[in-house]
């Protein structure tokens, strides 16, 4: 048990455990359908950010190519949980061998993202060897081959068209549990050994060489993770949206999860979830403006694309005065073990 306490990880996961079961109470408290709908999606967005403060925090590489993972997920496990008669209507020219499989939406789920990890195991190998502008141009190429595949291969994905007819199985309760999973093993990987010489080939790649970190594999294997998490994430979107199509997956939602990253801070687990919480809202209500001001009768003028241009600008702002984001270093349960600490010796 005290060395349960000790842990550095302890403080930091029962207080997200603590935030999340508050989340919950409050929706239950507000009762509303489109609240719900917008924490259940908080969530995902929860571990997409995770997932991306993994490899992108803990490298210091911008990886474009994330939320084309997130694609992956949510194609493998709508198509494995899809009825079969609605499979012949969508995709008509699916292979014969995939026709008749339709799977328990929740093991599908589990085996997108598993799907995901294999695929990005594959691809992303030779990238790791690569740093700087390189590294960064290159992820961008990849989500650019992703994008191409899944608007091309017309017979599993339905081609540019609405992809639909996914079971909707994702509840709040559902993604809230993913998405503490993924809060654990954000912090779990940060702390364990190959973390700590990931983040020292962040700081000084020829040092960590000299102490045998090998920076190839240690890059290669959290990527290999935050790509299982971006898996997930997407099968979890996918059944709770229940139809999408490629663009979905692009350039826009890229955006928004880099900019959550940016603002929380990508050097903390808690900062990646933190951020993902203030960008979503500060989305969704910005959303909210843009519709209320398009209905508006005072005023004439219409305002394009008003969502995405505020959130650029905060996102400037905060690289000029907070370039390492809200929590640069400390993870929220170093700040409170200290305190709690200092009560003791008083």
């Amino acid at each position: 048990m005290i060395k349960l306490i000790n842990n550095d990880n302890f403080y930091s996961i029962t207080f997200f455990l603590v935030l999340f079961l508050i989340i919950y109470l409050v929706n239950s408290f507000v009762g509303s359908t489109i609240f719900e709908r917008i924490v259940t999606i908080l969530f995902v967005y929860i571990i997409l950010a995770v997932g991306l403060q993994i490899f992108m925090g803990n490298s210091g590489i911008l990886f474009f190519a994330y939320i084309g993972f997130m694609s992956i997920g949510a194609y493998s496990s709508g198509l494995l949980s899809m009825p079969v008669k609605m499979k012949g209507f969508v995709l008509r020219d699916l292979y014969p061998f995939l026709q008749t499989i339709s799977i328990d939406p929740i093991i599908a789920i589990i085996i997108g993202g598993l799907f995901t990890a294999i695929i990005a195991a594959i691809l992303t190998l030779p990238l790791m060897r690569l740093k700087d502008a390189a590294a960064v141009i290159t992820s961008f190429a990849l989500l650019m081959v992703i994008h191409s595949i899944i608007v091309g291969w017309s017979a599993v994905t339905n081609g540019p068209r609405t992809f639909f007819g996914i079971p909707k199985v994702t509840t709040l309760e559902l993604a809230m549990i993913f998405s503490f999973v993924a809060v654990i093993i954000g912090f779990i990987f940060k702390n364990s050994h190959l973390g700590l010489l990931l983040r020292a080939t962040r700081d000084n790649d020829i040092a960590a060489d000299s102490i045998g970190a090998n920076t190839v594999y240690l890059r290669w294997f959290a990527v290999i993770i935050s790509a299982f998490l971006a898996g997930i994430a997407g099968g979890l979107w996918g059944h709770f949206i229940t139809s999408f199509s490629p663009k979905s997956f692009y350039l826009k939602e890229t955006f928004l999860i880099i900019s959550m990253i940016v603002i929380g801070g990508s050097y903390t687990v808690t900062g990646s979830i933190f951020g993902a919480i203030l960008v979503y809202v500060g989305h969704e209500g910005l959303r909210w403006v843009e519709k209320v001001m398009k209905f508006s009768d005072y005023i004439t003028f219409e305002l394009v694309g008003l969502t995405e241009v505020v959130l650029a600008i905060i996102m400037i702002i905060f690289l000029i005065t907070k370039p390492k984001g809200l929590f640069a270093f400390r993870e929220i349960g170093d700040t409170i073990k200290k305190k709690i600490i200092k009560i003791s010796r008083t």
